[in-house]
């Protein structure tokens, strides 16, 4: 018997290591990927979509933000399911970078204030930069947006995005209006308070070709002029604005010094101050009716499934898209009392009767649920040890 033990007992030395090593990769991959952690709760909010992914189209990008003692800064990114290929329609978040670049052609001309303002006739209603960005983050507003890209340009939108390596992108339209695609935008008239300082004439922007992605086309049906059509819908000439380059352009404007002169936006401090005010505010701080735009109005992580008024430490600056059954929330958050500081970009789509422009989409349901739920977790998983 004590033989037997003894050459059971080298047996177990000689594989011990293995098992040790075994034991440490298994508890190091929980430990490094508090994402994956976050995806396998049993919360039924996380379920919902866990339990039929692929139909949701889930994609979700993570950056733990660590500061260091020397005021450097590091990031750490963790990704579920992200690919650039497999599209999502990126509805209003094409709008953060309309805001940005608005401002960054008008910083050519003139500084941001509160007396600059455009107009499409000479003597026409004058529209406020400032205001239109404001209403852009907090209410997701179309037509702000629209009013936006007249100013800059299809072709001035996409350039400068690929020049700066924010790519693929693709603004091929605009949101909401008839005639969406047409590529002419209007003479601009640029005023300092009633003075013209600038007449800006139309362009044309180039043809964009049709997108070959994975997933271009979705569903089984959809609706067009007050009809269903049966076939899947074709999103080829839609607007393309994959996770990863929009979770990097809010990288850029959050952090610029991380980056070449390049790669930055051209905008001076008091305009990048204003963009990350506007995305932070909610929409009662910037003067709008509380009872039509709640708190969370346009804020999915964390308390997207509320409706109750926010009084929190928690700082949000984000752009949220949702439309076709697609969801999607680009933040920053950042609690500065409990040392949380992250970002996420998220998207997914809530669409069970795969028939698309009806209408009928589980946002309520399922969809702002998941991202409130995803956003409270990542915040727990953030806060320092």
């Amino acid at each position: 018997m004590k033989s037997i033990e003894f050459t059971n007992f080298k047996y177990f030395l000689l594989i011990l290591p293995i098992l040790f090593s075994s034991c440490i990769v298994s508890k190091n991959s929980v430990e490094d990927d508090p994402l994956d952690l976050v995806l396998k709760s049993n919360n039924p909010k996380i379920k919902a979509v866990m339990d039929n992914v692929n139909e949701h189209e889930l994609q979700i990008i993570y950056t733990q933000i660590k500061r260091a003692s020397d005021g450097t800064i590091s990031f750490k990114d963790y990704q579920y399911n992200v690919n650039a290929k497999n599209y999502f329609y990126p509805a209003s978040t094409v709008k953060f970078p309309i805001a940005v670049l608005a401002l960054e052609k008008l910083n050519s001309i003139a500084p941001l204030s509160d007396s600059i303002n455009f107009s499409y006739k000479p003597n026409g209603t004058k529209i406020n930069f400032k205001k239109e960005i404001s209403k852009l983050f907090a209410l997701s507003d179309n037509e702000a947006s629209n009013n936006l890209l007249e100013f800059i340009g299809f072709d001035y939108l996409n350039s400068k995005m690929h020049n700066k390596g924010l790519s693929p992108f693709s603004v091929s339209h605009r949101l909401s209006v008839a005639n969406s695609g047409n590529k002419q935008t209007s003479t601009i008239y640029l005023f300092k308070g009633d003075s013209l300082i600038a007449e800006l004439p139309s362009v044309t922007g180039r043809k964009v070709d049709a997108l070959q992605l994975n997933s271009i086309k979705k569903g089984i049906g959809y609706i067009e002029n007050d009809a269903q059509v049966m076939g899947a819908f074709d999103f080829s000439a839609k607007n393309y604005f994959p996770l990863i380059t929009l979770h990097n352009t809010l990288k850029r404007l959050l952090f610029p010094n991380e980056f070449q002169l390049n790669e930055r936006f051209d905008i001076n401090d008091k305009a990048r101050e204003f963009i990350l005010s506007s995305m932070h505010q909610l929409p009662r701080e910037q003067g709008f009716d509380s009872k039509e735009f709640y708190d969370s109005y346009c804020k999915f992580l964390i308390f997207g499934d509320t409706k109750d008024k926010i009084d929190s430490t928690i700082k949000i600056y984000n752009k949220i898209g949702q439309a076709y059954g697609t969801l999607t929330d680009c933040a920053y958050i950042i609690d500065e009392k409990a040392g949380v500081e992250f970002m996420v970009t998220a998207t997914l789509l809530v669409n069970k009767n795969k028939i698309f422009n009806d209408g009928i989409y589980e946002y309520e349901e399922i969809g702002i649920p998941f991202l409130a739920e995803l956003g409270r977790q990542l915040y727990t998983k953030s806060i320092p040890n």
